[in-house]
């Protein structure tokens, strides 16, 4: 093995190994982020499968004031479901704030504000402000959502105990 230029084997390694690592953090972290941001998009148009594809297979999403959705169907329905649907016919739009990321080899986690602001007469009024926690893991598909969990910015302490995992 020859010595790197600081006369230690194998030094140009251990820096290549770094700038990899440290890149595919980058790459991770920029994933995660388009991930986040194309759920807004997706329910805003009513792509139920588009978002349900978010999810592992057996993903969970817990929406504060729902039942929890287990798997593609049940966060699909979320989608077409009445509710989310009344929003879409008044005008919405699905509003995430950037997301703070922690990697953890192939887990992670984020955490992130949403608004849910829909048209009225006088413009736009926010309806739902939240608090998010949302667990993911690389799998062959790419990085996907394992479980999501939205709480409500009402003043409970839900959502900031959400926050402070």
């Amino acid at each position: 093995m020859r010595p790197s230029s600081d006369g230690r084997p194998g030094g140009r390694r251990r820096v290549a190994d770094a700038f990899e690592a440290r890149l595919q953090a980058l790459e991770d972290r920029e994933a995660i982020r388009n991930l986040i941001a194309s759920y807004g998009p997706l329910a805003d148009s009513g792509d139920a499968e588009g978002v349900a594809l978010l999810w592992t297979e057996d993903g969970v999403y817990a929406v504060d004031g729902f039942p929890e959705a287990r798997g593609h169907a049940a966060i699909a329905t979320l989608i077409t479901g009445p509710v989310h649907r009344d929003l879409m016919a008044r005008g919405c739009a699905h509003v995430l704030g950037a997301p703070v990321i922690d990697l953890d080899g192939d887990r992670a986690t984020a955490l992130c504000h949403s608004v849910v602001l829909a048209k009225t007469d006088e413009g736009w009024e926010a309806v739902r402000v939240a608090a998010n926690r949302w667990e993911l893991a690389r799998t062959p598909a790419g990085w996907q959502v394992t479980r999501r969990d939205n709480a409500l910015l009402d003043g409970r302490g839900a959502a900031r105990a959400l926050l402070a995992r």
